[in-house]
């Protein structure tokens, strides 16, 4: 293939600013004309969130760039204040992914992934099938727990040493794994950024977020396992047959090896223990309201980390520079901030309204819509771009009617089942690319994905959808019907929300 001249290069940035003006200008006129954006400093703020949707989709290295321009602007032209940037930045939530990172950190160094490893390329009498059920499932927990970044990387090692051992084909495993990921970062608040905003946001505990999300995630867990043996049936007997013919030879599928691991499963098993009983605790310490919501939930991860660091002070520099995506969390920060201009421009209230008037049948109703719309966006572009669009139009109609509370359940796994669609629909899946090309030297191509990737997609929204209709939904402890940063918006005295005629 040749290499691209100046010439295309330049052609195609072109064709893409085009779209892209193209897409913001409709965007901005079309919310005026159905009243979602009435003034021009509400659609200013639209048009900014939605340049920097376009430019995670056609300009991804320089999505934090534009961001830090789209703040600038918008407190510049006054459709942001200040104290409203600062407020919607979502500092708890970033704490959370910091001190977490941090953890998952250390918890590589103490050996207890590795060990993890160990344990299953040693089982005597694995098959193809079997591995396949443990790699799934092994991929949804370890995703559940510390994340799918850091689990798909753990995974997609033991994938490689068994693949490579056994002289198979690593491209089906690779995307067994980073399937199973994604569905299993919708289990708990851990496994994604997504479900700490989510959980945060609507006021859910911990153990209420398990009891919601557990469930379904497990369910599409098992359709999934069932549809990946039967898609790549062939590669896994293939595995089978391999596995066999190197017992013949009494050779193992990797090193035997003594893995320390008890200080790491300690730290591993008394991190998740306390985030799980967060909720008693705040109430033992008195830690209630709605300005100390999840407040304990937030500062453990600070306070391990802490410890941790301490405890291994020659490995703590490194721990925050380089274990911690500084870039990942920073563009949160400042999307977040964007997503807050439209709340404060009660772009999301008029939105709101016009989702009750659109779609008739109450929320019941609304979970299709709102799942097929994170399934598709969230396919193409970072999953924390909707979910934070999304997120105050849904606090708008969960205060209206608690009943919609179903809709934060429906948002959830609408963007991480919706995640394994296409190659970039997740941060694993981009993960999982990188690592097959640099490994295996294999190039996976969009339709490739697609063709699995959309079945899987389509499989587990349905049961997502089934089971929400079916199952009790998990309503907050507390809901916030007069939200904090809403108070501290009309308080200041230099900038006045623009109200909606409606109002």
């Amino acid at each position: 293939m040749q290499n691209e001249t100046p010439e295309n290069s330049l052609l195609k940035t072109f064709i893409k600013l085009a779209i892209m003006t193209a897409v913001v200008s409709a965007t901005g006129v079309g919310t005026h004309l159905i009243g979602v954006a009435p003034t021009a400093l509400s659609q200013f703020a639209v048009c900014t969130f939605v340049g920097v949707i376009c430019t995670t989709l056609f300009f991804w290295p320089h999505r934090v760039a534009v961001a830090f321009l789209g703040v600038a602007l918008l407190i510049g032209s006054q459709a942001m204040t200040l104290r409203g940037m600062l407020q919607a930045t979502e500092l708890d939530i970033i704490f959370f992914l910091i001190g977490m990172m941090i953890i998952v950190g250390a918890l590589k160094d103490l050996g207890v992934l590795t060990w993890v490893i160990q344990i299953i390329i040693n089982q005597k009498h694995m098959t193809g099938m079997m591995f396949v059920i443990v790699l799934c499932i092994l991929s949804a927990v370890l995703s559940s727990i510390i994340g799918e970044v850091s689990s798909i990387i753990v995974v997609l090692a033991l994938v490689f040493q068994v693949c490579e051992t056994l002289k198979v084909r690593a491209t089906p495993f690779v995307l067994m794994s980073v399937l199973s990921t994604n569905i299993g970062s919708a289990a708990t608040m851990l496994g994604n950024p997504v479900g700490i905003f989510i959980g945060n946001k609507a006021g859910f505990t911990f153990g209420q977020f398990l009891l919601g999300a557990t469930p379904i995630a497990l369910a599409a867990l098992v359709v999934t396992t069932i549809t990946l043996l039967i898609w790549y049936r062939k590669d896994v007997r293939d595995m089978t047959e391999q596995m066999d013919l190197h017992r013949l030879h009494n050779q193992g599928l990797g090193p035997l090896l003594r893995i320390p691991h008890r200080r790491g499963l300690f730290v591993l098993v008394a991190t998740i223990s306390i985030i799980v009983f967060h909720h008693q605790i705040e109430t033992l310490l008195g830690l209630s309201g709605v300005e100390n919501k999840n407040a304990f939930l937030i500062v453990t991860p600070l306070v391990i980390a802490g410890l941790l660091m301490m405890y291994r002070p020659q490995r703590a520099r490194h721990y925050v520079e380089h274990d911690v995506e500084w870039w990942t969390l920073l563009f949160f920060m400042l999307l977040f901030a964007i997503a807050g201009s439209m709340e404060e421009q009660n772009v999301t209230r008029n939105l709101a309204d016009k989702l009750m008037g659109l779609v008739k049948g109450g929320p019941d109703a609304m979970v299709p819509f709102v799942l097929v719309l994170s399934s598709v966006g969230s396919a193409f572009v970072d999953n924390i771009v909707f979910v934070a669009a999304f997120t105050p139009v849904i606090q708008a109609l969960v205060e209206r009617s608690a009943d919609y509370s179903i809709l934060w359940w429906t948002l959830l796994f609408g963007a991480c089942f919706g995640g394994n669609i296409t190659a970039v629909g997740s941060t694993a899946n981009i993960i999982a690319l990188g690592f097959l090309e640099k490994r295996g030297h294999v190039h996976i191509g969009f339709w490739e994905w697609f063709k699995i990737g959309a079945v899987i997609g389509l499989i587990t929204g349905l049961v997502a959808w089934g089971m929400l209709m079916l199952l009790p939904v998990q309503q907050p402890l507390v809901h916030d019907k007069t939200p904090v940063k809403q108070e501290a918006f009309e308080e200041m005295p230099l900038h006045e929300p623009i109200m909606s005629p409606s109002e």
